[in-house]
């Protein structure tokens, strides 16, 4: 018998596939780790991101494709093989270009889980539902991200070994594999759907409002991973231990986390221009004084206004576009996922500034990204979500 949309049958295999999406984010701890245990510089270090964001900009529109072909379902196990594959690697063989390989692979996975994992929503949910559910998703992906630096820390303090989380992950990911794969998911074809080739998709970008938000969700994911990346090695240069500057990461989505259960609930409630506004300012505040102000317990504050009034950024622009034009609903969500890949731009872009400067100086990337996003803001056409 077809369970019914809205049933836990068919619920708890989706969310556990949202968790899965959360793993990629482990990245920004990881590679201060492997600085350490390969010496790198922070060039270097700061490459490894570049490796995990970058397929997002390269692959978004042909998973789109693959998509429409083989179905949403189909599509998110094969992000699960690929992720599996990614996580297995640092098991085999330990060195810094077997990781290369490793966080390149987590990255294309995620693209594919992203890209075909939440229009899913709409085949497990009534229609009603699907904003509220796509918001408790993200929740879900949020609190993945916050497990993933304190389980780093843990396994360091524990058993010495940072590595385990590959442990972790990869059974996790056998085990969203095998629960999706059993469980029936109905899909329907939409017949009315346009098939954009690649260059009728990217010619949405013709539109300036558009481009606009694109060029927000690029600067929305660069602003987080550049941050997340810099700040162990920041707490570092302030004469903290690299596992204090872990734990600021998960102090940081500890905050998200939060943020992001109210922005649920707000979102629904609120104007959502001024709302974005308001956050942005604060968020801007609360980033200026992690860069200036030297005392633990005002980073600690800071870091938790920052993840805070964060959190709903991306969610508040993905769907103001995918509002912006409905007709053009699925082509504007892989444009929007391949913005993504700010990911791998910032970070590095930061870190060779860093080997230049400092740590501090690098701080300047993600604010001079937090700019542009007010500036967003302040610019946005508002739509209802």
């Amino acid at each position: 018998m077809k369970d019914k949309k809205g049933s836990l049958r068919i619920f708890l295999p989706v969310m556990l596939s949202f968790f899965v999406m959360g793993f990629v984010d482990i990245v920004s701890t990881s590679s201060s780790y492997v600085k350490k245990d390969f010496f790198l510089s922070n060039t270097l270090s700061g490459f490894l991101p570049m490796m995990v964001f970058i397929w997002f900009g390269i692959c978004s529109i042909p998973v789109g494709m693959l998509v429409r072909r083989i179905g949403r379902k189909s599509t998110v196990l094969v992000s699960a093989v690929v992720t599996a594959t990614g996580l297995a690697i640092p098991l085999i063989n330990y060195n810094f270009p077997g990781m290369i390989v490793a966080f390149a692979l987590l990255g294309i996975g995620n693209t594919i889980l992203q890209v075909s994992l939440f229009p899913m929503i709409t085949n497990i949910v009534e229609s009603s539902k699907v904003t509220g559910t796509l918001a408790f998703g993200l929740f879900i992906k949020s609190v993945s991200s916050t497990v993933g630096p304190l389980l780093i820390v843990a396994s360091v303090f524990l058993f010495d070994n940072w590595k385990l989380i590959f442990w972790i992950y990869f059974i996790l990911v056998l085990l969203s594999f095998v629960w999706l794969w059993v469980t029936p998911i109905h899909e329907e074809r939409n017949s009315n759907l346009k098939q954009s080739g690649i260059s009728g998709i990217f010619s949405l970008l013709k539109d300036r409002h558009l481009l606009m938000l694109f060029s927000a969700i690029v600067c929305i994911v660069g602003f987080e991973v550049a941050l997340l990346t810099i700040v162990p090695k920041y707490f570092v240069e302030k004469g903290f231990s690299l596992e204090e500057g872990s734990f600021a990461n998960t102090v940081y989505f500890i905050a998200r986390t939060v943020g992001t259960l109210l922005g649920s609930w707000l979102l629904i409630r609120v104007a959502i221009r001024p709302f974005f506004v308001k956050i942005m300012v604060a968020c801007l505040a609360g980033i200026l004084a992690f860069t200036l102000i030297d005392n633990q317990i005002i980073l600690f504050g800071a870091l938790i206004i920052v993840g805070l009034t964060f959190a709903n950024a991306f969610s508040i622009v993905f769907s103001q576009a995918i509002q912006y034009k409905p007709e053009y609903t699925d082509e504007i969500s892989s444009l929007m996922i391949m913005g993504v890949a700010g990911g791998a731009i910032f970070p590095f872009i930061a870190g060779i500034l860093a080997d230049a400067t400092s740590q501090r100086v690098s701080l300047m990337i993600p604010v001079i990204a937090l700019i542009y996003i007010l500036s967003v803001s302040l610019l946005m056409k508002p739509h209802k979500v």
